[in-house]
């Protein structure tokens, strides 16, 4: 099939961007749960803030998750296939860890739910190496890289409605049982899409031993571009976001600070940010689809550099009014949903099919360093400097990674030479 002289809408139309939204609802779903629902029903039952913040530390495996990805890459745990034999298990072990979850009494079983939460971050990390690995396997060119990905992203987060929305609702109605055991129903729809699915014949088998799952990702990444070459790629999978991750790291305190109405920032930031992400992030992916993802990654990071200044003016208004805040925040996330659909395309071409569950995981948790490092210093900044100059700098650290392009996506299309 020549995939590359299709048409964007019959790329839309084949089966594996459906594929792409079935999986990306299932990789979404744990996390949320985690992150929304979780706290929210411990809250009700009475658990002190303290306590729900140690049980957040069950989100630490979606950052460790590169430390066990080897073995994924290297054993098979069922007949249905590497990659959708661990699907299956993950999945499985999931909606019997979610389902549990429901009947335990957090004031009196705390120590066991702490375990049990814990466990559904591994199993979650877990599964999202082997659907990355799987997503990259059955994605060839950039242009399906570019909406393949976008759509398991915007699924990914569509999937937050479930546990965000819903389990709320069922949380103030029903028992903890039934909320519960409606996530976990929610989760076995991944469940059967797995068992329909088909095993990607890549024609690349496994490592032959553990020893070379391990090692092999940084062998052969190292030696197809070059240690100069890669090094300089890994700097701009660092750097290409930081400025971006900067600016919006204590967005929320900045609203306060600026004294709008709490409610206005609800109502307003949900939809501001939500749906230009959204639009964004397919917009972005249909351009990259004409122009390629080299260019689209000069295009989407000057687009991402120019609204850091939206923060700017936005700090220096004397009296800053909600349809600036709009605009400001529209602009930005609707920034962010291009540049993200560029940068998650860009980090997929860069795996090889000889490894790409763990160079992924490796990768994306490069791409997440910024998030966690500009969280944990933006509030020092801001107090010495601040909010107009942390924008300033906020701006000016998205730079380097803008420069770096050059030489690991130069404009003419070209991937840059290897140097040594």
């Amino acid at each position: 099939m020549e995939v590359e002289k299709q048409s964007i809408w019959e790329v839309l139309r084949d089966r594996r961007m459906l594929i792409c939204v079935g999986l990306g609802l299932a990789s979404g779903l744990p996390l949320y749960l985690l992150l929304q629902l979780v706290p929210f029903w411990l809250r009700l039952e009475g658990v002190s803030l303290t306590v729900i913040g140690l049980v957040s530390l069950a989100q630490v495996p979606y950052s460790l998750k590169f430390l066990w990805s080897p073995l994924l890459e290297r054993y098979q745990v069922t007949t249905l296939g590497r990659r959708r034999g661990w699907m299956l298990l993950t999945q499985g072990s999931l909606i019997l860890c979610i389902a549990a979850l429901g009947w335990l009494r957090p004031t009196s079983d705390i120590y066991l739910l702490f375990a049990l939460t814990l466990a559904i971050g591994v199993f979650s990390a877990t599964q999202d190496i082997v659907i990355d690995a799987f997503r990259r396997e059955i994605l060839e060119t950039d242009g399906e890289l570019a909406l393949g990905n976008t759509i398991h992203v915007q699924a990914y987060r569509v999937s937050g409605f479930i546990p965000g929305s819903l389990g709320f609702i069922l949380a103030g109605q029903y028992s903890s049982e039934l909320n519960f055991a409606v996530m976990a129903a929610f989760m076995s729809l991944g469940l059967i899409l797995t068992l329909l699915l088909r095993e990607p014949q890549t024609g690349v088998a496994p490592p032959t031993n553990l020893r070379t799952a391990v090692t092999l990702p940084f062998v052969e990444f190292f030696q197809r571009r070059g240690i100069g070459a890669a090094l300089l790629m890994l700097a701009f999978m660092a750097l290409y976001k930081l400025g971006d991750n900067m600016a919006t790291a204590l967005a929320s305190p900045f609203y306060v600070d600026l004294k709008f109405d709490p409610v206005v920032i609800g109502v307003v930031v949900k939809n501001a940010a939500f749906w230009p992400a959204i639009v964004g992030a397919f917009l972005g992916s249909m351009v990259i689809f004409r122009i390629g993802i080299n260019r689209a990654l000069w295009v989407f990071g000057f687009l991402q550099w120019i609204t850091i200044f939206g923060f700017v003016w936005l700090a220096a208004a004397a009296t800053p009014e909600i349809w600036m805040l709009s605009i400001v925040i529209g602009a930005e996330y609707l920034g962010v949903g291009m540049g993200t659909a560029a940068y998650v395309a860009f980090i997929a071409r860069e795996t090889s099919r000889v490894a790409v569950a763990t160079q992924l995981a490796l990768f994306t948790a490069l791409a997440s360093t910024p998030r966690l490092v500009t969280g944990a210093v933006s509030g020092i900044i801001v107090d010495s400097m601040g909010w107009v100059d942390f924008f300033w700098l906020s701006a000016g650290l998205a730079i380097p990674g803008m420069l770096l392009l050059i030489w690991v996506a130069p404009w003419n299309g070209q991937q840059a030479p290897s140097v040594s």
